[in-house]
């Protein structure tokens, strides 16, 4: 006669506990103790119930969990792509008994070459860096001697310098494919709006716009672009309707590089009564929310960003694992996605 199955209420018995705690344990439920998870999975691999079958009682983890720390000088807000990447990120780990502990990064830290408060280097597994674009920082942080990925970093950053693995999403083929698109409907001049010199991903989005230019025979015009530094973009309501008044003769196409340069390069034009893309057309990059909201709604490019957190949650685990192996610079694939603020209709 063949033996039934076993069941949580099977494994629940065997140790007197209710049929729902073990379910809890199971499915690893932080409400439930780790001394009662590791008794409950220990049992269920006796039992041989389900995938635990297949496990052996040595490989459990029984040892504190890991900690990897995310440094960071400004925590993503819900419409950045970073936000849904740290949740890919935290899943992640987790699934490798990892906590995912947050520090801020403050300007005091960076001009004092300090590290956070909170951070504790020899409690930290590995390190993972977001929106750091201080170069001598980021150096200091590697020079720790911990597994350390970056996403994204400082504009002139010389990749061997780094000692670090390095992952961005991909900026100079798809700008270069949507300024390509803009010049092919028509539009003979166009201006790049965003500060090069704030990141990496904004340097390749301009190395993207202007190799576009260079491809199809377009002659830059440096007067028609806004590349003042990034703080000035925020210093004042209307900062970009002003600083867009100041050109002697505009685009007929803004490339922006991101969307919420974009956004409020639409608003300083509607401002002034200029139809969009009818006079200008404009579009961003990240595809945040605000995109396709706006009116009329933003051409941008897609960035797939919970694949990030999860491909660079992989090369911290790689990394911890494995210290010696070279060092990577990795580019995740993004997507162009034309809306009504480019696409001219007859």
């Amino acid at each position: 006669m063949t033996k039934e199955k076993v069941t949580i209420q099977d494994i629940a018995d065997a140790l007197g506990i209710s049929r729902n705690t073990a379910s809890k344990a199971l499915n690893g439920s932080e409400s439930i103790p780790d001394e009662t998870r590791s008794r409950v999975i220990k049992k269920a691999i006796e039992l041989k119930y389900k995938q635990f079958a297949f496990m052996e009682t040595d490989n459990l983890l029984t040892k504190n969990p890991g900690n990897i720390a995310l440094l960071t000088a400004n925590l993503p807000s819900t419409s950045h792509f970073g936000s849904r990447l740290i949740s890919g990120l935290e899943k992640r780990i987790s699934a490798e008994g990892y906590n995912l502990s947050i520090h801020i990064v403050r300007d005091i830290d960076r001009n004092s070459r300090t590290l956070p408060n909170n951070f504790e280097s020899s409690k930290v597994d590995g390190i993972i860096c977001i929106e750091l674009f201080d170069m001598e920082y980021s150096k200091q942080l590697t020079s720790l001697g911990l597994p350390t990925v970056f996403i994204d970093c400082a504009a002139d950053m010389f990749y061997p310098d780094l000692q670090a693995d390095l992952l961005l999403m991909e900026n100079e083929h798809s700008t270069c494919h949507m300024t390509k698109r803009l010049i092919e409907q028509g539009n003979a001049s166009l201006g790049f709006i965003g500060d090069i010199h704030h990141c990496k991903s904004f340097n390749e989005r301009w190395v993207g716009f202007n190799r576009a230019l260079t491809e199809m025979g377009i002659q830059l015009d440096p007067e028609q672009c806004v590349l003042n530094p990034d703080r000035e973009f925020f210093s004042e309501s209307d900062w970009m309707e002003k600083r867009l008044k100041q050109m002697k003769q505009m685009p007929s196409a803004f490339v922006c590089a991101n969307d919420f340069i974009a956004v409020n390069v639409m608003k300083a034009l509607k401002n002034n009564h200029i139809a969009i893309p009818g006079d200008i057309a404009v579009c961003g990059f990240d595809n945040a929310p605000e995109s396709r909201i706006v009116e009329p709604h933003l051409s941008t490019v897609h960035i797939y960003s919970d694949e990030m957190g999860i491909a660079a949650a992989n090369m911290l685990l790689s990394r911890v694992k494995e210290p010696a192996l070279p060092y990577q610079v990795t580019h995740i694939q993004t997507k162009p996605i034309f809306r009504a603020s480019t696409e001219k209709t007859d």
